[in-house]
């Protein structure tokens, strides 16, 4: 009985320090493009954009979040925690469009 008691604490600890700790994703923003197009993360994940472009941009997904202006050789991070599809663009730049996924 002991070792059942034992077995069993022992593969819940496991299964519990198994969950994967968040990560960070860089979304590299260069020639007018976000890169990559699609990102697909996981919820609690970090994201930063880091904007190599000689010009300001924004990371905007209507009503979920916005970055503001990033200046050239900034970043800005945001922590992916609902589920779900977020098509999001640069709103000085229009035909610029990209789209972040969280599971």
């Amino acid at each position: 009985m002991k070792t059942t008691m034992m077995s069993a604490l022992l593969t819940a600890t496991l299964s519990v320090g198994a969950q994967a700790a968040p990560q960070t994703h860089t979304v590299t923003i260069a020639n007018l493009q976000f890169e990559p197009h699609t990102l697909t993360v996981k919820r609690g994940d970090r994201v930063v954009w880091a904007n190599k472009d000689l010009v300001p941009h924004t990371v905007t997904a209507d009503k979920v979040f916005d970055s503001h202006n990033i200046a050239a050789n900034a970043s800005w991070a945001y922590i992916a925690r609902t589920p779900g599809r977020y098509d999001y663009m640069c709103t000085l730049h229009p035909m610029m469009k990209a789209t972040l996924v969280v599971e």
